[in-house]
Formats: structure tokens, sequence, C-alpha cells
């Protein structure tokens, strides 16, 4: 007992001067249970009950204790454990489905066997992907064209997916290049946008189509009975863009 008396009248004597059960733990090395048993009978004035919420709520919102911290740690360890359900070693008929319903949400559906977006690790997955799945070589089968704004060094963009693609200069084709507009745009796209198109890849669509078709299967006939039942949504005449 002789050992927490000390301690004991340092707690009353920092309470009085105002300071959180936490603020005194860290000084003394005592546990809040004990404060708390020490400390009940000890009141705070209004004035420091004032110091100690607004250095509450200030600690909630910056700092490793903000809300925005916290949640940044929570998608972190979310992230992590769920690198641990899949397998190191992925199928090669995984790795071909995975780049197939990639291709259905953002490639080409007509004309052509293309993808288009602005997100270097889509498009160099994609670039492998035509490579290692449809024998696409990047130096001989694949072309590219830039989607960039006026104030974008054309360039140096063309420099950066040739290095990260593979897809030699020579491959590229002219730039779109997009009229300056007065809109504020949220999203900056610091490497514009590439579209990238494999020579002669109508076959190859289709069959990318075709695996598509495959997972679809359980699904399509239902699918194709809703479509049929409200066919008439179809036959909706296109709007007209009139003039202001």
């Amino acid at each position: 007992m002789n050992n927490y008396a000390p301690r004991r009248k340092k707690a009353i004597k920092l309470r009085k001067d105002g300071l959180s059960y936490g603020e005194i733990k860290k000084k003394l090395n005592v546990s809040k249970s004990t404060l708390s048993y020490w400390l009940k009978n000890i009141p705070l004035t209004e004035e420091q009950k004032k110091r100690l919420y607004i250095k509450n709520t200030l600690a909630l919102n910056t700092g490793y204790y903000s809300q925005k911290e916290r949640r940044a740690r929570e998608v972190a360890e979310i992230i992590k454990n769920a690198g641990k359900e899949i397998s190191d070693f992925i199928s090669l008929e995984s790795y071909r489905l995975f780049g197939a319903a990639l291709y259905w949400a953002e490639g080409n559906k007509k004309n052509s066997l293309g993808i288009t977006n602005s997100d270097p690790y889509l498009i160099l997955f994609m670039v492998k992907w035509f490579e290692r799945v449809l024998g696409a070589s990047p130096k001989k089968d694949l072309k590219a064209h830039l989607n960039i704004y006026p104030q974008q060094n054309e360039q140096d963009i063309k420099q950066f997916w040739s290095q990260l693609t593979g897809i030699p200069l020579k491959n590229f084709g002219k730039s779109f290049v997009k009229p300056l507009s007065k809109n504020y745009k949220k999203n900056n796209l610091y490497y514009g946008t590439i579209k990238v198109k494999v020579h002669k890849g109508t076959d190859r669509r289709h069959r990318i189509f075709g695996w598509i078709k495959k997972v679809l299967k359980d699904i399509t006939p239902r699918t194709e009975l809703i479509q049929q039942e409200w066919r008439k949504l179809t036959e909706v005449s296109r709007a007209i863009n009139l003039p202001k």
C-alpha cells in the first residue's frame, strides 16, 4: 500500500489540475480502474470538463484515432485477409476467365478486339492476357491510341504506356486530343486513356465471348425469357437531340 500512496497523492493532484484518466495513466502507469477508485470523488470544474471534451473531440477526428485513419487500417486488414483467400498459384482457366470477365466489362463488343481504360494495372494485365491466352504479341499484334487533354504532353504519355506495355511507339496511332472545356473534372487522368487493339482479332473476340457464354449458361434461359417478355422495351425510338 505504501508504494501506491505517493502515486495516489500525485493522481489526486493531477485530477484536480484537470487531467483526464488517460493522461494521468500515462504519467503514473496506473490502471484506469484504479484511478476510477481513487478519483471518483474528485470533481472537475466546468472549464476543465470543457477542455477534456474539446481534447476528446479532436482526438476522434485527427491523427491515429481519427475515423478516416481507423477506416484506412480496417480496409488494409480486409485486403490483407482477402489475399489469403486466394491461392498463390492461379490456374490457367481462372486466369483466362478473369481476363474474359474484364474484357466483358471494358472491352469492345463489336467490330474489333480491343480494350480502353486509364488504369495502368488493368491495361498491363490485359496486354499480358492477350499475349498469354490469345497469343497476341505486344510488339507485333497490338496497336494503341491515346485519348488525352490539350495540356498534357503527348510524347511523354506515349513513352509511359510504351514502357509499361511493351507496345512499340511505332505501333501508336494518332491520338485524340479532347477540346478544351470549362467544366470542372474531378478525376485527373494523368496518363490519359489508352485504347489497345489486337490486329485481326475478330475471331479471338468471338472466342472470348464463347468462354463468357459458357460461364453464363445457367442464367441464359431465364435472361432470354425475360428479355423476350419485355421485348417492347427495345422497340422504343431512339432519343433525338433537339437544338436548344
